[in-house]
């Protein structure tokens, strides 16, 4: 999403680190860059303004460090000021009573349905008991859509008649939570393709009857500065607690996410990633100033690989590659695992430095190759994964063909393999091997 933003602001970066002293003219040059870098992404007008002369302010005449160059200061000042704009972070307040009562709004089209289901998984994960509540009456297909998404994460939802109001749906639904303990009600309200009246005043109805800790609006942060305007009407109306930004993985400028705290007031909480059910990110404005500014996120990445990746699966793999004795069906079960974090250029733009090699990757490549070496694998019997060495011309000409790849590319694997391997058998060596089982915390 902040692809282009980043690209703009670390092209006027790498300039300045290049000079050993800034003057007064190089500060306003870059500063321009950057106002222009900002307003191409849809970052509110009014919002650039003060932000740039708060940088100027701070970049003039700075008291340069002997460590770093002033070229660095600057970043690091414009990435304080991004995070003072982005504000602090904002968990969900799920003190008080039982159950908790969240209450989502939002307009058709935004992703509200689904987010209240990702919100639901990602509560559950926490320890709690969600109980979802299809209160949208006014989309057709948006109770059947809660009902379907409930039934594939396994997590109940409440439903009535569509004819029965919405504040009675959500009164009796949280009577039915507590019959049932379940300590968290998360209510799906009805949308509208904009912001009306009677909207409105159902909301407030709701909102009055239920008495919810939350209120999160849930915006597409595609639609760039009238995401603004959506949160300030309904915040106007419903006293908002709380923001909720989806397809954070598309290809909107980012304007929203910059903008949305610092001229509504209101704590951006959860970013949604993906389609998927777990592509729901707590907001973390440090982290997400580190990205804009082509910084990574170690921490994300750490988190994502904890979710994802199944622990016991991965410390067979690690024991077997430290034993020497790691075959094509464990590396086959390593790539399964691997692929579970999602498009892998993402993954690499998350490490420090390795943000500009994932963009010179074309898009798709390093899903395509994982791809081919899976199936080529697939290909293979079970007695061929466990001894590539047995693989002779015919044996290889039946897996490419299996596998919709040629016997080259067969070949190709079974090297890098056979290199991996090689390496392996150093870690033989008793005092080697013990090194890495810490690394892998297998050992003591």
């Amino acid at each position: 999403m902040f692809e282009n933003l980043q690209d703009r602001l670390n092209d006027v970066f790498g300039q300045l680190t290049k000079r050993g002293h800034l003057t007064e003219a190089d500060v306003d040059k870059a500063l321009k860059e950057v106002r222009r870098a900002l307003l191409e992404a849809d970052v509110n007008f009014k919002l650039v303004k003060d932000f740039i002369e708060r940088i100027r302010q701070k970049s003039v005449g700075i008291e340069l460090s002997k460590s770093i160059t002033p070229g660095q200061q600057v970043i690091k000042i414009v990435h304080d000021e991004l995070l003072a704009t982005l504000g602090e972070a904002a968990p969900l307040n799920l003190g008080g009573g039982s159950p908790h009562i969240i209450m989502m709004v939002g307009l058709q089209g935004s992703g509200k349905t689904t987010t209240t289901a990702k919100l639901a998984l990602h509560l559950r994960k926490s320890k709690y008991t969600p109980l979802l509540v299809a209160a949208d009456t006014r989309r057709p297909a948006a109770i059947e859509q809660l009902v379907v998404l409930g039934r594939e994460l396994n997590i109940p939802v409440y439903t009535e008649n569509p004819s029965v109001p919405p504040p009675t749906i959500c009164a009796n639904a949280i009577k039915a939570a507590k019959a049932n303990a379940q300590n968290v009600v998360i209510l799906d309200t009805s949308g509208r393709l904009q912001i009306d009246e009677s909207l409105m005043e159902e909301l407030s109805q709701i909102k009055a009857m239920t008495n919810p800790q939350e209120v999160l609006l849930v915006a597409d942060s595609m639609t760039g500065q009238e995401a603004v305007k959506v949160a300030e009407g309904f915040h106007k109306q419903v006293n908002l607690t709380g923001l909720i930004l989806t397809k954070i993985d598309g290809d909107a400028r980012g304007g929203a996410a910059i903008s949305i705290r610092s001229v509504t007031g209101i704590p951006i909480k959860f970013l949604g990633t993906g389609e998927k059910s777990r592509d729901l990110e707590v907001f973390h404005p440090d982290r997400l100033a580190s990205r804009i500014l082509g910084m990574g996120d170690v921490v994300s990445l750490v988190e994502k690989m904890e979710e994802s990746i199944d622990e016991e699966v991965a410390e067979r793999g690690a024991q077997r590659l430290m034993e020497g004795s790691f075959n094509l069906e464990d590396f086959l079960e390593q790539l399964q695992q691997l692929k579970k974090l999602g498009p892998l250029a993402k993954v690499m733009e998350m490490i420090p430095g390795m943000g500009e090699m994932a963009k010179s990757i074309p898009q798709g490549e390093v899903e395509k190759q994982l791809k081919a070496t899976q199936a080529i694998i697939n290909s293979m019997t079970g007695k061929e994964r466990r001894n590539s060495k047995i693989l002779n011309g015919s044996r290889k000409l039946r897996i490419a063909t299996g596998s919709g790849t040629t016997v080259q590319e067969v070949n190709q694997l079974l090297s890098k393999f056979g290199q991996m391997q090689k390496m392996m058998k150093q870690f033989k060596n008793p005092r080697m091997r013990q090194n890495l089982m810490k690394m892998f915390g297998l050992g003591k």
